[in-house]
């Protein structure tokens, strides 16, 4: 039997912020409805989490609430999602966020070390020619000429995190195939110190994306 606990109470604050049903509410969040104002959401669509991770929102909710992740750490749920259910970085970092809203409350993009920003686009070129972009120091350079990355690990063709040039933040990427010719980047810049930071970067990162984008494609 599917309890949902976390998720009815994500529904619910949900509900009492914007006055919808309870039927409405669900809907909104599990179509990744993220224009309202009320802070109340999940970091994609119901849809998109499953394509990418086999499993819905409600199905990983129960999975957490069943270990015990409500009295875990960021830190531990996202390992634990990594290492025992065999997520990329980026991934276990969307499901743990989206979780973290239910049990702890947390603004839209906070964590237990600060904020965090996302950002994502389609590019019409292979997968392989998407994550060398990244990896690449002379490639990334061409669209990302006044920031540092330092790779800290990755997985050929399927994610990479990398290091700031502040020291203190992190990024952590996944690359998706959408087939001969397409494919998608997804990424997570973290541990940022403030809600203004985190707007900042958040501009800055969806440049960047729409920049290598432009030039991929030339």
């Amino acid at each position: 039997m599917t309890r949902q606990r976390s998720f009815k109470r994500l529904v619910r604050i949900r509900m009492e912020k914007t006055g919808e049903s309870y039927a409405a509410a669900r809907a909104k969040l599990l179509n990744g409805d993220g224009k309202s104002a009320d802070g109340v959401t999940l970091t994609m669509s119901d849809e998109a989490i499953r394509k990418r991770t086999g499993r819905g929102w409600e199905e990983w909710f129960d999975l957490l609430d069943d270990w015990g992740a409500a009295e875990r750490s960021h830190t531990e749920i996202a390992r634990w999602i990594t290492q025992e259910q065999g997520l990329d970085g980026w991934s276990s970092q969307s499901v743990t966020v989206s979780y973290e809203r239910a049990r702890v409350g947390r603004a839209l993009g906070e964590h237990a070390d600060g904020f965090s920003v996302t950002a994502s686009k389609t590019v019409a070129v292979p997968v392989d020619r998407l994550y060398e972009a990244f990896v690449n120091a002379s490639r990334r350079k061409r669209w990302l000429p006044d920031g540092k990355l330092r790779v800290r690990t990755s997985i050929k063709p399927r994610s990479a995190r990398f290091d700031w040039a502040d020291g203190a933040t992190r990024v952590a990427v996944g690359f998706t195939s959408k087939g001969a010719g397409k494919s998608q980047v997804a990424l997570e810049h973290s541990r940022l110190p403030s809600p203004k930071e985190a707007d900042r970067m958040k501009s800055y990162w969806r440049e960047r994306v729409s920049t290598l984008k432009d030039q991929l494609e030339k």
